[in-house]
């Protein structure tokens, strides 16, 4: 990814800074943290929702138990985001004894799932649970192209308010990694779905899902790295551009299915 947001800034300006502005801009008490901090359940109980942003791939063990724990206690998570909880990357010491300094991928959640055994070469010394089971979907292969993110539930409450059809298209909001390969959980649903494109690879087919936790919270996976690109523009802020996929910028229909979601979760 070789965007000029994302250099020297942890790739923070390119994804997350466009979601916070808009959070911020609508007065929205929000706390932000980073997956180092994330490895007990009661960091996640501290708030009502969870949100996972833009392209959130390495996760720690610790971190991905204590989300599933945190669904279990009523914590609703929104993965705006895609390729996320992809590595297995435990944290671990630096040299003069530092706790969580340093991570490495030691394997993939999953497994070598569906046909990531193309992309991956080698084998791995650990494995994780499927992260589909947490999110809904989880990555696919091939995992890089983009296209339009298409309602599929028109009827679903999140779209309340959008005036979206079944077919309706957001443009270019899918990318350049995404999720798909929905799980068997009760009660999940396909809200969005399509194919993602890019040149000269095969396409892929990316779903966005929901699915009700036990204690009237619920899990939302919008199934793109680019969800943030659709609420806001702040200022400085350039569109990214990647494997042949590219989002339109600011639109009404993200926006207010992201309020929607905001809203039913802070209940």
């Amino acid at each position: 990814m070789e965007q000029p947001l994302s250099m020297g800034s942890g790739e923070f300006l390119l994804w997350e800074f466009p979601l916070a502005f808009w959070l911020e801009q609508h007065g929205y008490d929000v706390t932000y943290t980073s997956n180092s901090d994330m490895m007990s359940v009661d960091e996640f109980t501290r708030a009502k929702i969870f949100l996972s942003v833009g392209h959130d791939e390495y996760w720690d063990l610790r971190q991905y138990n204590a989300a599933l724990e945190s669904v279990q206690k009523g914590v609703t998570h929104l993965y705006l985001s895609g390729n996320s909880i992809m590595g297995v990357t435990p944290f671990q010491k630096s040299f003069d004894g530092r706790e969580k300094r340093i991570i490495s991928r030691e394997g993939v959640y999953g497994g070598i799932y569906g046909q990531f055994d193309e992309f991956f070469k080698t084998d791995f010394p650990a494995r994780g649970p499927k992260a589909n089971l947490l999110m809904g979907a989880h990555s696919v292969h091939p995992p890089n192209g983009g296209g339009d993110w298409i309602c599929t539930l028109p009827n679903h409450w999140i779209f309340e308010g959008t005036g979206m059809k079944k077919g309706e298209r957001i443009p270019g909001l899918v990318g350049w990694e995404f999720h798909g390969d929905p799980a068997a959980i009760p009660g999940l649903e396909i809200v969005a779905q399509g194919r993602a494109l890019s040149s000269g690879v095969r396409p892929s087919d990316w779903t966005s899902t929901i699915y009700p936790g036990p204690r009237n919270n619920f899990v939302f996976n919008a199934a793109t790295i680019y969800w943030s690109q659709g609420l806001a523009s702040p200022p400085g802020h350039v569109l990214p551009f990647s494997h042949w996929a590219r989002p339109h910028g600011v639109d009404l229909r993200v926006q207010r299915i992201t309020a929607n979601l905001l809203k039913r979760g802070l209940r």
